[in-house]
């Protein structure tokens, strides 16, 4: 009777140890895995910038609506990596964190910018990572002093013709960087050797401006949300905006780029999502899935409102198609400044 009570037990024992060895593999805390818990702990979107730039605004007001409307349940935090224009961070998401799904990072055309350029170049491009939606827009914007004596942007290509150097053109970002290659877009289509222009960088769009009030610069090239304050108190003009079509609201008299006859002159500055390279499949369509349910919220429709963004969201795939095509686009800018890696 023992022995055969010792052999079930055995049995049992082998039993037991065989259906434990057969259960699914959920991955390290580490990893994070691909089952279908994800996410099983906090999730952290990071700015690769300093605190109140745009890509802390968009980091932020992801997390805080993402929480608000229990799309995801699990704690959301922003992180500031600021530095290099992105591309310190962006080495250790390509790199240390590619197989890390609890690390998000927004970003914008600098991700596609860096890599290109010559100077201060970045070696990991948005193939490095798993883009997963662009959630708003915003454009390019030819902006000048209520009381300048440029009345339109036609006429100041025309004498840009004559002297490449007569007017001062500046931005807030580097030469080479978003602001520089939307200064150049119009001149370039029309003919004009873009390293000829006079184009002085400064340390962020609000420098930019204040250069421009105090007569230190013709004309600056930025993003419009930026100057929306200063023209409804009267002290700025856009002259042109680089959208597709016509806008709505304030802004509706003015011309597009394509309106004034230059023609592949659409720039849209896009803030996105991207994951990190390593994410499984059921991850990537965990935040396919959400991030396109926020982007029908109200929540989120009201605080794109807020902000002054343009809400266009895009899914992974087209978000990734588009990114290539831009891709194209900055590559052509930049070899006509001679500043293509």
């Amino acid at each position: 009777m023992n022995k055969w009570l010792t052999m079930l037990s055995v049995g049992a024992l082998a039993l037991g140890i065989t259906a434990c060895s057969q259960q699914p593999a959920f991955g390290d805390q580490t990893s994070g895995g691909s089952g279908s818990g994800y996410p099983e702990k906090p999730i952290t979107i990071v700015a690769p910038s300093g605190a109140g730039g745009g890509w802390d605004q968009t980091a932020r007001s992801v997390a805080t609506i993402l929480q608000k409307t229990k799309l995801v349940e699990k704690p959301i935090t922003v992180e500031n990596r600021p530095g290099g224009g992105g591309a310190v961070f962006m080495a250790e998401f390509a790199n240390g964190l590619k197989n890390d799904p609890y690390k998000l990072m927004v970003k914008s055309p600098p991700i596609l910018i860096n890599h290109l350029k010559k100077e201060g170049n970045s070696p990991f491009g948005y193939q490095d990572t798993t883009p997963l939606a662009q959630l708003t827009i915003d454009y390019g914007a030819y902006v000048v002093r209520n009381d300048s004596p440029i009345k339109d942007l036609p006429s100041f290509i025309e004498e840009l013709k004559k002297d490449p150097k007569k007017f001062t053109i500046a931005g807030g970002s580097s030469p080479g960087s978003m602001d520089h290659l939307i200064s150049i877009l119009p001149a370039y289509k029309s003919g004009i050797q873009p390293n000829q222009l006079k184009y002085v960088s400064y340390d962020g769009s609000g420098e930019a401006i204040t250069a421009l009030l105090g007569n230190n610069a013709d004309i600056i090239a930025t993003d419009l949300s930026t100057v929306m304050e200063y023209v409804k108190s009267g002290k700025v003009r856009v002259l042109a905006v680089t959208a597709p079509q016509k806008l709505t609201g304030m802004f509706n008299e003015v011309p597009t780029l394509r309106d004034l006859g230059y023609q592949d002159t659409d720039f849209i500055i896009w803030r996105g999502v991207f994951g990190p390279k390593g994410l499984s499949a059921e991850q990537k369509k965990f935040w396919d899935d959400k991030l396109k349910a926020l982007s029908e919220h109200p929540e989120w429709k009201s605080e794109v409102e807020k902000k002054g963004w343009t809400l266009e969201y895009k899914d992974s795939a087209a978000f990734t198609d588009f990114l290539s095509k831009q891709e194209q686009q900055v590559k052509e800018l930049l070899t006509s400044l001679g500043m293509n890696k």
